[in-house]
């Protein structure tokens, strides 16, 4: 993005803006006070940065800050064991987005990282699932799970996930609607996990892999070839390549773009630097994501108001990456129209 003055049309509320929401990691998902209350109820020590230094300093673009990042990420993730903790972050991730305004939220998980205390990979997606269902009928904001297989175990391991993933699949709240791969994109072979993304979409599942954050172009253009994705999470870097963004354009591929992990991994070194404007003037499909509230300190609205605030976008620009983000989704077409038309109503509202 570029720096910019404020738009005259920058008064309505962001949290107005019906939107969706489909880069957002469970654990990552986490309020910091619930961090710390499950830390106190199960005696886990937490680091400092996630105490009294919270938000943590990260820059992760090389392998001793990935580290870090992805130390402080397991230690919050030990605080969740158990029935009682999934449901807590699952209710907690859709109370608040429903409070900025989504309508619908793909909440991206690793049965793997929870499974052990519940009793196995297929209890644990169900607690989840049924949550998902529960806290949708209540706050009238759909949800629904991603499942993500991990660049850092086996693609066997990717396969088993991706067959659980394709029991679950459907089309509404509480039902498994993608398979992504996340973890660090320096590892592993791409190729590999592409028979874990062939059996998903057979089942009919959006194929959602990380790639083009850490990496630049040439990683955005083998997830492309190898894994044939609907969304690739990040992709922020083909705009180093143009033919790579101009291909991600012609298949339809929408970039689930990240500003604030994208500045605190230190991929961009400010907001600024951040090129949503340049994609979206290019012509890409972009939706914006929170990525890991929990360790970057910033969620899906304040997403919107950097892109208002420091790039300069207008409210009509910020609306139509509110309607990317639902036409990128797997939310029900009623779900979609729905919100298209409260867009059309907060354009609107000039109060």
């Amino acid at each position: 993005m570029t720096a910019g003055v404020s738009r005259p049309d920058s008064g309505r509320s962001l949290r107005d803006l019906p939107k969706a929401h489909l880069h957002l990691h469970f654990t990552g998902s986490m309020r910091h006070s619930t961090l710390l209350d499950l830390a106190a109820l199960h005696d886990v020590r937490l680091p400092a940065a996630l105490l009294e230094d919270w938000p943590p300093q990260l820059r992760a673009t090389d392998e001793r800050g990935w580290f870090r990042f992805q130390r402080l990420y397991d230690a919050a993730r030990a605080c969740v064991r158990g029935e009682a903790d999934l449901r807590r972050v699952v209710r907690e991730a859709a109370e608040d987005d429903a409070a900025e305004g989504s309508r619908w939220l793909e909440l991206q998980v690793d049965p793997t990282s929870y499974a052990g205390p519940v009793g196995g990979l297929t209890p644990m997606l169900e607690i989840v699932l049924d949550e998902a269902a529960a806290a949708s009928a209540v706050l009238g904001t759909g949800v629904a799970l991603v499942v993500a297989a991990s660049r850092v175990r086996h693609p066997l391991d990717a396969r088993t996930l991706a067959r659980l993933a394709a029991r679950y699949a459907g089309t509404g709240p509480g039902t498994v609607v993608g398979f992504g791969l996340s973890n660090d994109e320096r590892r592993g072979s791409i190729a590999d996990f592409a028979p874990a993304f062939d059996i998903a979409r057979r089942a009919g599942l959006a194929c959602v892999p990380h790639g083009g954050e850490l990496l630049g172009a040439d990683a955005v253009a083998e997830t492309l070839h190898r894994l044939r994705p609907d969304r690739i999470g990040h992709g922020v870097r083909s705009i180093e390549d143009l033919a790579v963004l101009d291909a991600v354009i012609e298949q339809g591929v929408t970039l689930e773009v990240c500003p604030g992990s994208n500045v605190a991994l230190g991929v961009f070194g400010t907001a600024a630097e951040v090129p949503l404007r340049q994609l979206v003037a290019r012509g890409a499909k972009v939706a914006l994501g929170a990525d890991d509230p929990l360790l970057f300190g910033s969620r899906l609205v304040d997403q919107y108001a950097t892109a208002r605030s420091v790039g300069a976008l207008s409210d009509v620009e910020l609306a139509h990456l509110a309607r990317t983000s639902l036409r990128g989704s797997r939310a029900p077409a009623e779900v979609v129209a729905a919100a298209e038309r409260e867009i059309d109503g907060w354009l609107g509202d000039r109060s």
